[in-house]
C-alpha cells in the first residue's frame, strides 16, 4: 500500500526535504572557483554585455571580495585570474584591476551582513523592462523566488563608479535578494555564490516571460499565499546548490568544447 498518499502536504513537504539532505551531492568546489563558474553559467545565459557588469564574493579578510579582471568578458573568466579587493578597489592579489562600478558592491556588504554574494549584469529582457521602469512581475511557479524579492529603483542615478550610486542602490535594495534598476540592469545581493547565481538566472527568465505574456494580454495575478510557500520550497539551500551544480555541469561541458576550464 502506498503510505504516502493519505499523508498532508505538510508531511510530504518534510519528508521531501529530508530526502534532498540525504541524496543530493554537491560538489566541493573553492569559493574561487565558485565565482569563476557563475561568471560562465550567466554568460551562458545571456547575461554579458562586453564588459559591463561584476560578480563579488567576500573573501577571507574583512572588506575585501572577488571579483573579475577589468577586460575580461564572462566567458574569459578563470579560477585563477580573479582578483582580490579592498572596498576602495585596490588589488590586494592578483593582477590587474577590477571594473571602478564595483564601487556600489562595496555599499551593499558595508549595508548587508548577511550578503556574501553580488551579481550585477544587463541581460537583455531585465534591460527590456528597465527601460520601461517597470517592476518585474512575478506570476509563473519557476519565477515564484522571486516573489516579494525583487525590488524597483525608478530613476537611473547615472554611472555607478561614484559613492551616491552606492548609497542609492543599496537603500532601494533594503533587505531583498535583488533589484531592477532603471535604464540599467540587474542587482542580486544573496547570501552565498549559488543563490546569488541562481536569482540572477531566474531574473532574466522572469522578465522575458513577463515580456511574452505582455505581448499576447494581461498578466493574472498569482495566490500571494501560494507564491510565498513555492518562494520558501525553491530557495531551500540544497535544491539551491543542486541547481547551481547543474548549471556548472554545462558551464564545464561548453568550457571543454574550448579548452578553456573556469575551475583553472
Amino acid at each position: 500500500m502506498a503510505d504516502t498518499l493519505t499523508m498532508d502536504k505538510e508531511t510530504l513537504v518534510q519528508r521531501a526535504r529530508v530526502q534532498m539532505q540525504q541524496h543530493l551531492e554537491i560538489p566541493d568546489w573553492s569559493l574561487r572557483e565558485k565565482v569563476a563558474l557563475t561568471c560562465r553559467i550567466l554568460f551562458n545565459e545571456g547575461h554579458d554585455s562586453g564588459l559591463a557588469g561584476q560578480i563579488t564574493a567576500r573573501a577571507q579578510a574583512p572588506g575585501t571580495y572577488y571579483t573579475q579582471r577589468l577586460g575580461l568578458g564572462f566567458d574569459e573568466i578563470s579560477a585563477s585570474n580573479l582578483l582580490v579587493v579592498d572596498e576602495d578597489l585596490e588589488p590586494v592579489s592578483g593582477q590587474g584591476m577590477p571594473n571602478p562600478a564595483n564601487r556600489f558592491h562595496s555599499w551593499i556588504y558595508r549595508a548587508r551582513p548577511d550578503v556574501q554574494c553580488i551579481v550585477h549584469t544587463h541581460p537583455m529582457h531585465v534591460a527590456a523592462l528597465s527601460m520601461l521602469a517597470r517592476p518585474l512581475k512575478i506570476a509563473h511557479m519557476d519565477t515564484c523566488l522571486l516573489h516579494d524579492d525583487v525590488a524597483l529603483l525608478e530613476e537611473w542615478p547615472g554611472v555607478p563608479v561614484g559613492n551616491r550610486e552606492g548609497e542609492v542602490i543599496s537603500a532601494v535594495l533594503g533587505d531583498r535578494r535583488a533589484a531592477l534598476l532603471a535604464h540599467h540592469g540587474l542587482v542580486v545581493a544573496c547570501a552565498s555564490v549559488e543563490e546569488a547565481c541562481f536569482v540572477a538566472v531566474q531574473c532574466e527568465r522572469a522578465a522575458r516571460l513577463q515580456l511574452l505574456a505582455e505581448s499576447a494580454g494581461s498578466i493574472r495575478d498569482i495566490d500571494p499565499t501560494l507564491a510565498h510557500e513555492a518562494h520558501d520550497w525553491i530557495l531551500q539551500e540544497k535544491r539551491v546548490q543542486a541547481t547551481f551544480a547543474y548549471f556548472a555541469r554545462r558551464a564545464l561541458r561548453a568550457a571543454g568544447d574550448n579548452g578553456e576550464s573556469p575551475l583553472s
